[in-house]
């Protein structure tokens, strides 16, 4: 009688948007087609961002919808839209990945099972303002260097990439110009184990 008498608007919203991101994410592992997938994951992660926002946490949802939905997985769907012919791959032996993925899930799903069941979790009350200038002072006071550092080493991980792409295509290049007979890889399919 206690859970029915807890049962209120938010627990509704809570169970709605937890059910959204576990059907999402089933899609996303279950789906035989790629882009299916692709598309499911937008389900799992805006239903972890809605999580976000009735816990209170702002902050982290806006950095989930812009961060992995804005950027992750668009850039995730271009990859596969502009991968040519990556839904006719044909796996041989589809029950392979069956043999231990099943009992490591069973496994899984026993623990957190007893976990959810045995746990005492603590029923705190959502944040009432908003957590952005906390965390916006925060890190121009006391985390501005980590801040600044973080920010340095995206900076030479993009520089690094981009070097690494450059060169590939300065090697590609050469190998066209020392043996003109082979036909042009254009590095697109390549990514799909060859498939062009």
């Amino acid at each position: 009688m206690q859970a029915l008498h807890n049962f209120n608007a938010a627990t509704v919203v809570f169970y709605l948007l937890a059910a959204l991101a576990v059907a999402s994410a089933l899609g996303v592992a279950l789906s035989r087609n790629i882009l299916h997938s692709a598309f499911s994951l937008l389900g799992t992660l805006a239903g972890v961002a809605g999580l976000y926002f009735l816990l209170g946490a702002d902050f982290v949802a806006v950095v989930q919808l812009l961060v992995y939905v804005g950027g992750i997985l668009v850039l995730i769907l271009f990859a596969v839209l502009l991968t040519r012919e990556i839904t006719d791959i044909r796996i041989s032996n589809l029950s392979v990945s069956l043999l231990g993925g099943v009992p490591a899930a069973l496994l899984l799903l026993g623990l957190v099972t007893h976990i959810c069941l045995h746990a005492p979790f603590a029923s705190t009350a959502p944040a009432t303002a908003p957590t952005v200038h906390r965390l916006g002072d925060a890190l121009l006071r006391e985390y501005a260097l980590p801040f600044e550092i973080a920010s340095v080493v995206l900076l030479m991980a993009l520089v690094g990439a981009m070097v690494i792409a450059r060169r590939a295509v300065k090697e590609e290049a050469r190998s066209a110009v020392d043996n003109p007979e082979a036909p042009p890889t254009d590095g697109v399919g390549a990514g799909a184990g060859g498939a062009r």
